[in-house]
C-alpha cells in the first residue's frame, strides 16, 4: 500500500498506486494485443487554446501511447461550430479502431456540452458522463463510471479492504462529476451513504459521523479537523488554486494539517488527480472488452 505518514494520519500516496495500476493496464493491453491483434484506441478531443485543457490532453496522450494504446488527438480551433464538433463525434461513434471518446471540458461557451456529451455512444463515453451509463450506475448495470470518483473508490478499497459493507460515508457535494457518482459507487459498495452539499443543515455534524468522508465541494479548506472522526478515512478530490504570500498553490477541499487524528487521507496534490488519468485508461480497457467480448472454449 503507497502511504507515508505524518504525525497521526497515515497519507495516501494516489502516485504510487496510479503508477502500479498504469503498469498493469500496460501489461493488459500487451496481452490483448497478442490474442486479438487489436488495442483499445482513444480519441480525445479539444477546442481551443485553454492552456490547462492543453496540458491535461497532452498528459493524456502521452500516457494513451505509454501503456501500448492508440491515442487520437483532435486539436480543433475555438471557432468550430457545434454542427461541426457533433459530425466529428459521429465518425468517432464509427470507428471501430475508436473504443473510447473524451470531449475535453469547459467548451467553449457557443457550444452545449450537455448535447455534446449526450452524442457521445454510451459505450464510448469513458468519462462516464453520458445519461445512460449514470443510469446504468443508479441501476446496479454494468457502467462506465466518471474517472474520478472511480479512483476514490480504488484508493479507499486499498486502503480498507475489498468489503466497504456497513461503513457510514459522507460525500460533500453534489456535482454530475464526482458527487452523485461517488455517493452511487458507494451504495453499490453497500455503504451507508449520505450526501451534504451547500444548503445541507448540521455539515460538521454529518461529517463527523463518517468512518469514509469524501469532500468534493471545490471550496478550499472546508473541511476542518473537527468535521473528522478519529481514524476516518479522507478522500480529498479539491484541486484548488490559492494566493499565499504572493505565491500561487494548489490546495484541496480539506485543512490537511488539521487532519492528524484521521486514520488515513489523501494529500492535494499527489492524491486523487493521479489516479483520474489512469481511471481514463482503466475505462477504455473496460470500453474496448466489452465491444470486443472474448469468446470462451
Amino acid at each position: 500500500m503507497g502511504m507515508d505518514r505524518m504525525a497521526g494520519a497515515a497519507v495516501i500516496d494516489g502516485k504510487r498506486f496510479a503508477a502500479g495500476l498504469l503498469e498493469t493496464i500496460s501489461v493488459d493491453v500487451a496481452r490483448l494485443k497478442d490474442e486479438t491483434g487489436n488495442v483499445p484506441g482513444l480519441a480525445v478531443v479539444l477546442l481551443g487554446a485553454d492552456p490547462a485543457s492543453a496540458v491535461y490532453v497532452g498528459s493524456k496522450h502521452r500516457q494513451t501511447v505509454a501503456a501500448g494504446m492508440r491515442s487520437f488527438k483532435y486539436e480543433l480551433p475555438e471557432e468550430t461550430t457545434e454542427d461541426e464538433l457533433m459530425t466529428l463525434i459521429g465518425r468517432l461513434n464509427a470507428d471501430p479502431e475508436v473504443h473510447g471518446i473524451l470531449v475535453q471540458l469547459p467548451l467553449p461557451a457557443h457550444i452545449d456540452a450537455g448535447a455534446v456529451i449526450q452524442g457521445i455512444n454510451p459505450d464510448k463515453d469513458v468519462d462516464g458522463f453520458h445519461i445512460s451509463n449514470a443510469g446504468r450506475l443508479a441501476t446496479g448495470q454494468p457502467a462506465l463510471v466518471p474517472c474520478t470518483p472511480l479512483g476514490c473508490l480504488m484508493l479507499l478499497k486499498d486502503r480498507l479492504g475489498a468489503d466497504l459493507s456497513g461503513l457510514h460515508a459522507v460525500v460533500i457535494g453534489k456535482s454530475n462529476i464526482v458527487g452523485k457518482p461517488m455517493a452511487q459507487l458507494l451504495l453499490s459498495e453497500n455503504c451507508t451513504v449520505t450526501t451534504v452539499h451547500s444548503r445541507s443543515r448540521n455539515t460538521p455534524e454529518l461529517c463527523r459521523m463518517a468512518d469514509i468522508l469524501i469532500a468534493a465541494a471545490g471550496r478550499p479548506g472546508l473541511v476542518r479537523g473537527d468535521w473528522i472522526k478519529p481514524g476516518a478515512v479522507v478522500v480529498d478530490v479539491g484541486i484548488n488554486r490559492v494566493e499565499r504570500d504572493g505565491k500561487s498553490r494548489i490546495v484541496g477541499d480539506v485543512a490537511f494539517e488539521e487532519a492528524r487524528h484521521a486514520g488515513a487521507i489523501t494529500p492535494v496534490p499527489g492524491g486523487v488527480g493521479p489516479m483520474t488519468i489512469a481511471c481514463l485508461l482503466s475505462n477504455t480497457l473496460t470500453a474496448f472488452r466489452r465491444q470486443h467480448p472474448v469468446k470462451a472454449d
